[in-house]
């Protein structure tokens, strides 16, 4: 059964805001001299409220702060009015308002708001400010509380977009691919937050196949004896020290008119728990291993918008999903497994599994096809170091193939950076008994790791994306809760949304 949560609907309507029936309208600043007199009406509504907070000091255009205040008078029906400071100078004019909006809904949200109003301002096409809010308003609405007993039904159910009208712009489109977008994130973030002890391979499959199949995707869960026939003992070696058994999961996007060519192959990283294997991970943080199957979670979310938005391309979704246990039957340092392409690795570190499973499955999407390929994993620890929790590591061939899921990560709001691969990374993983090693070593460790999906991607474009240090939020923001992000959902979606963009 589908566990793919409820989200609040979402409409536009091109009326001064003034006029808007709504429990809370939001609004975003930007900088310091902005006084949202185009806001017709809402200074003397709100008693100047916004001109003395600026000139006290008590509201800075620092992103992400607001200001709330009440707005009473004739002519004005919105009860209060929250300003939200948005970001200014960025690159997509878009990416503001989709964060200013996720402020508005998080604090409509505390605040037990049934009906929240948000105000399109800034210098944006009509189409892409409408999409932005929508995802925005979504994304915040988000919070997962599914095992607190204390838990309450979300209040926020109805979310208005307002926009100016457009000539030959469908607005109402644009909201409502907004809202698929956001819920695929939020699908894959409620995936990545699920304990592991409910999240099994097999329940993981099960819930991915719902999910998607609700959408029109087409679904196949491999078992382990249709694995073992196709000879991929890389994933097999990870799942043989659990008594889980592993699955493949395999959703195919074909619509009808769709061109043979190309067909799009988005390969996730399913490991429900992660333990490191016999070479056992410390036990500190060790919880968090759960979110190891993020990379998996955003590929279902992005094929459960893909079938919904009826993406113009064909897409092949994979998710080799497995535990990493030290049962008597794992794998071993010093253990040689035979992929299902034929190469021969010598495991040296069977906490570097992550990669061993991806590599099964790149050679499977090959296989039924593909002629384009990114896969997503929490890969390394190493690209934390290198990014940090900002952006993703993103590496692969050729220019023009990284350049285009680059530019569908900066059109969704998720920051990709560019790091190196190539043949000098794969000289770190030669091995004296196999045809690879699967590490190697600590320095360049996120690129040696991407050098070694490589070897599996054939001649084909491809693209890894490191989402280490970007699945999970420990701290949370005023645009988003604490626990899975979903990164990558929207970046994926998008990338099948607009094919010619590459």
């Amino acid at each position: 059964m589908s566990t793919a949560r409820t989200e609040p609907t979402v409409t536009v309507v091109s009326v001064p805001p003034a006029d808007v029936d709504a429990d809370l309208l939001a609004l975003p600043v930007f900088g310091g001299d902005d006084l949202a007199q185009d806001v017709g009406g809402l200074s003397a509504a709100s008693g100047g409220e916004l001109a003395r907070a600026r000139a006290s000091g008590e509201f800075r255009p620092k992103p992400r702060e607001t200001l709330l205040v009440r707005a009473v008078g004739d002519g004005w029906r919105p009860p209060r009015v929250l300003h939200v400071a948005a970001r200014t100078g960025a690159p997509d004019p878009a990416a503001p308002l989709r964060e200013a909006a996720a402020v508005a809904a998080r604090t409509a949200s505390r605040l037990h708001v049934g009906r929240l109003a948000f105000v399109c301002r800034g210098n944006v096409d009509p189409v892409r400010a409408a999409q932005a809010a929508a995802e925005g308003l979504v994304l915040g609405c988000f919070e997962d509380r599914r095992y607190k007993s204390d838990r309450e039904d979300p209040t926020l159910r109805q979310c208005i977009v307002v926009a100016d009208e457009a000539a030959d712009a469908d607005l109402p489109a644009a909201a409502a691919r907004g809202r698929t977008l956001g819920a695929a994130a939020n699908v894959a973030r409620e995936l990545a937050g699920e304990p592991s002890n409910v999240l099994t391979p097999r329940v993981f499959a099960d819930r991915a196949a719902a999910l998607v199949g609700e959408a029109g995707v087409g679904v196949e869960i491999l078992d382990e004896e249709a694995i073992r026939s196709l000879r991929m003992e890389l994933l097999l070696g990870v799942a043989r020290g659990s008594s889980e058994p592993p699955r493949l999961l395999v959703m195919r996007h074909e619509p009808p008119h769709a061109k043979e060519s190309p067909v799009l192959a988005l390969v996730g990283k399913g490991v429900t728990f992660d333990t490191g294997g016999i070479s056992i991970k410390p036990a500190e943080g060790m919880e968090r291993m759960k979110e190891d199957m993020s990379g998996g979670a955003a590929v279902v979310g992005a094929l459960r918008a893909i079938g919904q938005l009826r993406a113009p391309c064909r897409v092949i979704g994979l998710v080799p999903m497995t535990e990493n246990m030290p049962g008597g039957r794992a794998t071993k340092p010093g253990d040689i497994l035979t992929g299902a392409s034929g190469t021969t690795v010598e495991v040296t570190n069977t906490d570097a599994e992550g990669r061993l499973i991806l590599a099964d499955a790149l050679w499977y999407a090959r296989e039924l096809g593909a002629t384009h390929l990114v896969d997503v994993a929490t890969l390394t620890g190493a690209c934390i170091v290198a990014l940090g929790h900002v952006s993703s590591g993103l590496f692969g061939r050729p220019a023009a193939w990284v350049d285009a899921v680059r530019g569908a990560g900066e059109r969704a709001g998720e920051s990709l950076w560019p790091l190196p691969v190539g043949e000098e990374y794969r000289e770190l993983l030669r091995s004296e008994m196999a045809d690879l090693n699967n590490v190697g070593g600590r320095p360049g460790g996120a690129s040696s790791a991407a050098a070694f999906l490589e070897a599996f991607a054939g001649d084909l474009p491809w693209t890894h994306i490191d989402i280490a240090g970007t699945a999970w939020d420990d701290k949370g923001r005023e645009d988003r809760a604490k626990g899975a992000t979903g990164v990558m959902a929207r970046t994926l979606a998008g990338l099948a949304l607009d094919p010619g963009a590459w």
